[in-house]
């Protein structure tokens, strides 16, 4: 009788805390954010990295996750509506209280400097999970028609920012939502067909689009260019196709196996600009190969 009044021990109180975690999928997070942390280090090492502030945001990060993971499926859509409503606010604030850096408006300066897009990245996915849970068992054309609004808003408002790259993200999020949710194939397939139309026009009519007179509606200059340049980077290989020409000979020279941790010549010559950021998969191509690159 005693057993029955003893204190369960440490493990015992914790141990349902791991019974809902996806122990697979953290694996996989932690092995790719340790991937990333080690490409970041090895392709700063010789003129500074932020590596122990990285390595601390993210064992922070892992940290929140696991909170985060705790929280019941019903507890997080209450956060859905609220979440979504506050980061189409902030990113229709934008207009009215700007806050300019680097050129653009997309912070909002309120005591904080914050990124509204930001919120977005994880409250669009939130609010349609939470609408079609609402609508599960009774879906209809209609439903996903507002689904559809849902997600238009918010990604037009940051477009017009403008952060295209943030608002391709947030549009992507949103449609593997409509997607799961049950979207017919009878419209996706339509939907695919005239992307891949466009895409071969663009590539076949590309020296006639690309033209610097020929006006994009709906884009900026510099949006226009970024695409054009990722189509040809050779056409201004000393200014905007610089980058990525230097990117590639930088993968190119890895070969199958790479040249070896941080022994990256075309990473440490500084050849590739933006090495542990936006270049960062260039530095560990070169350093790990295909092989590498393949297996992440």
């Amino acid at each position: 009788m005693s057993a029955v009044f003893d204190q369960p021990t440490l493990w015992q109180r914790v141990r349902p805390m791991f019974g809902g975690f996806d122990a697979t999928l953290a694996l996989v997070a932690a092995l790719l954010a340790a991937a990333g942390l080690i490409t970041m280090y090895s392709a700063g090492f010789d003129h500074g990295t932020r590596f122990v502030d990285h390595a601390r945001n993210m064992a922070l990060a892992f940290g929140l996750m696991f909170i985060v993971a705790q929280i019941p499926p019903q507890k997080l859509m209450g956060l859905a509506v609220p979440l979504y409503t506050l980061g189409v606010c902030a990113a229709g604030g934008h207009c009215a209280v700007r806050h300019h850096q680097e050129g653009a408006t997309r912070w909002l300066n309120v005591g904080v400097v914050i990124q509204p897009s930001e919120i977005l990245k994880i409250a669009m996915p939130l609010m349609l999970a939470w609408w079609f849970q609402k609508r599960e068992g009774r879906l209809h054309s209609l439903d996903f028609a507002i689904a559809a609004m849902l997600l238009l808003v918010p990604v037009g408002l940051v477009v017009k920012q403008p952060d295209l790259g943030t608002a391709i993200l947030i549009l992507s999020a949103g449609l593997y939502v409509i997607f799961f949710a049950g979207l017919s194939w009878k419209l996706i397939v339509p939907v695919l067909v005239i992307g891949a139309a466009g895409i071969i026009t663009l590539v076949v009519s590309q020296d006639r689009l690309c033209d610097p007179d020929m006006v994009w509606p709906g884009m900026r200059d510099y949006q226009k260019h970024r695409v054009c340049t990722l189509l040809d980077p050779t056409t201004d290989p000393l200014g905007k196709g610089f980058h990525i020409i230097q990117g590639m000979i930088a993968i190119g020279s890895g070969g199958v196996t790479g040249k070896g941790f941080m022994n990256g010549t075309q990473t440490h010559l500084e050849f590739i600009p933006e090495r542990t950021t936006d270049f960062v998969f260039a530095a560990f191509g070169e350093e790990f190969g295909l092989l590498g690159a393949a297996a992440c």
